[in-house]
């Protein structure tokens, strides 16, 4: 099937338990402050019929939810403020063709000098005002046509979220990849998951465990967790048993492909009959995505921001008949008007008195990323050179393999995969020979071997165009080799092609690394540069033969010699195919 009708299609992702929801005997919904109240009165009375409820909860229902805010919405939300389907059943999964969609470039409107004004004024009315926290969100527009949900099942393979939804609902389309929790209800206990604290992914598997471990002691962002989790903690008081109200997992960072999140669990008893809509009335919206103290900072968003949130810092969910519910919090949602042909995406922070407007806005931006990767499923790859029975440089290989595995969250079986090349070992005692593996996620392999083969020369070139930096491939040995085929692509004759980034950056070779002489020393380039850290190169560098140094390509003039390393091949002295 393919998603493109206007008939109602939601579809819940949430922690690997795929729940669809189509055909709803009855649609509640609306678009009037005076109405969400008997709104959520109906669901309440379909889920006591017997049914099951799903749909989303917009962020400025809070207007109908906290009257002391006033029923005056600052900006007119573009979708309903509720919007629930009663169901009957659901399905667990279902088959769908995978169709086409374009997606422009993704544009911020706010500029990092409009940011770091309002972020300015923010500060000073929060210190007037004795204001602990404010989130603020700006948008990213694009403009969009085709398959919404093709565009999600991409979005959900760059994310890797355990709380992902897809709605299709009239002519608007809600892509959550969201990975918080709102609430969960199971057998009388609620479960609530807020998420604080945010640093980007590093791109080799050093620098990520680097990122990782600033997070977890930084003062700041343990500093916003913490007065979250208070927050939410107090509004369970209400709802719940107050002796059974318990922190766990404080502090929790968690890994996701663009970015490390910071978590923190409370779990509590239910009071005797409160119901699902009696907890969503009681916290929504989610304490992480207003600010502390609460109202204040929802009444000072409504000044700051320019737009309204709609679903985005709202809620999506579903509710069942059992007492069950489940919501997540929806940011890293994309919602697209088909009729506008255009695709929104609310991105955000928590300001505090510690915040920096430089960091605030590079974190806005690092959220959005997750728009921007276009990632294809892919295995790890490690290429091992065999001389006369014995593999060269083995532990340094297993060792980037193991870190790449720990970095994509792939499954390896080292111990399998040692004892298959001793075999191998065992059985090539003489020669040069080429062992190439392949591992998937969930740690399946396949190993082979090839005779090393000599090319004709060792002449290469120097690639046309750039590469980018930040791109994370280029720090781990994979499949995905698109980038390094496209530049052995401009020049077929070349043994290989020296590649340079967007700096004018010399980085390596598309199938080993690059050791120049300058003036008597041997220099290879930093793997910050935009480079695979070869297993070769990491052993030249511990022996103290070869050196790291940035080498810029008007440099390459003043090299003496230029060299190939990989350690399937070794030292290759290569020379500029003629004319270059």
């Amino acid at each position: 099937m393919r998603i493109l009708t206007n008939e109602p299609f939601l579809r819940f992702d949430f922690n690997g338990n795929p729940k669809i929801f189509m055909q709803p005997i009855k649609i509640i919904t609306t678009s009037q402050i005076e109405e969400v109240s008997h709104c959520l009165h109906l669901a309440e009375n379909a889920l006591q019929a017997g049914y099951y409820v799903a749909g989303y909860v917009s962020y400025e229902a809070i207007y109908a939810l906290n009257r002391s805010l006033g029923m005056d919405v600052p900006h007119p939300p573009t979708m309903p403020l509720i919007w629930f389907g009663v169901f009957q059943q659901f399905s667990k999964n279902m088959s769908h063709e995978k169709g086409s969609y374009e997606v422009s470039s993704w544009r911020l409107r706010e500029t990092n000098q409009s940011y770091t004004e309002t972020f300015n004024r923010m500060l000073e009315i929060m210190n007037e005002q004795k204001i602990e926290q404010i989130n603020y969100s700006v948008p990213f527009f694009a403009t969009f046509s085709g398959d919404g949900y093709a565009y999600y099942e991409q979005l959900k393979l760059n994310q890797k979220s355990s709380y992902s939804a897809f709605l299709q609902i009239d002519h608007q389309q809600i892509l959550s990849l969201s990975p918080e929790l709102f609430f969960h209800l199971h057998d009388d206990y609620i479960t609530v998951k807020p998420m604080k604290g945010t640093i980007h992914r590093g791109k080799s598997y050093k620098e990520d465990m680097q990122l990782k471990l600033w997070l977890e002691s930084s003062r700041k962002n343990r500093l916003e967790n913490e007065m979250i989790t208070k927050l939410m903690k107090e509004e369970l008081f209400s709802i719940t048993k107050e002796e059974s109200v318990r922190i766990i997992d404080q502090y929790q960072v968690e890994k996701y492909p663009t970015v490390y999140q910071m978590t923190s669990t409370i779990q509590a008893k239910l009071n005797p009959h409160i119901s699902s809509i009696d907890v969503l009335k009681t916290l929504f919206p989610c304490g992480s995505v207003t600010g502390i103290p609460k109202q204040k900072a929802i009444q000072y968003i409504a000044q700051f921001e320019k737009n309204a949130r709609n679903v985005y810092c709202g809620a999506i969910g579903y509710m069942t008949p059992n007492g069950e519910a489940v919501f997540n919090v929806p940011i890293r949602t994309v919602i697209i008007d088909h009729d506008k042909g255009e695709a929104i995406f609310g991105s955000g922070g928590a300001i505090t008195k510690h915040s920096n407007a430089e960091e605030e806005y590079k974190e806005i931006v690092t959220k959005a990323k997750v728009l921007q990767n276009h990632m294809e499923p892919f295995r790890l790859l490690e290429t091992f050179g065999l001389r006369d029975g014995k593999t060269i440089v083995l532990e340094e290989h297993i060792e980037r393999l193991i870190n790449s595995a720990k970095y994509f969250d792939f499954q390896i079986n080292e111990q399998k995969i040692r004892e298959e090349l001793r075999l191998i070992e065992d059985q090539y005692i003489e020669g040069n020979w080429r062992i190439r593996l392949v591992v998937d996620q969930f740690g399946y392999y396949e190993m082979d071997v090839q005779p090393l083969i000599d090319p004709d020369h060792f002449n290469v070139s120097l690639a046309k165009r750039p590469v980018q930096s930040d791109n994370i491939f280029l720090y781990h040995k994979t499949t995905n080799r698109k980038i390094y085929e496209r530049h052995k692509l401009e020049n077929k004759e070349a043994f290989d092609i020296l590649l340079w980034n967007e700096r004018g950056e010399i980085t390596e070779f598309t199938i080993g690394n690059v050791v120049v002489e300058m003036d008597g020393t041997l220099y290879t380039p930093p793997i910050e540069c935009g480079l695979l850290g070869g297993t070769f190169r990491e052993k030249l560098l511990k022996e103290g033969k070869i050196y790291e140094r940035v080498i810029h390509k008007d440099e390459l003039h003043k090299c003496t010699n230029i060299y190939f390393i990989n350690s399937v091949r070794g030292w290759i002295h290569v020379e500029w195919i003629k004319g270059e």
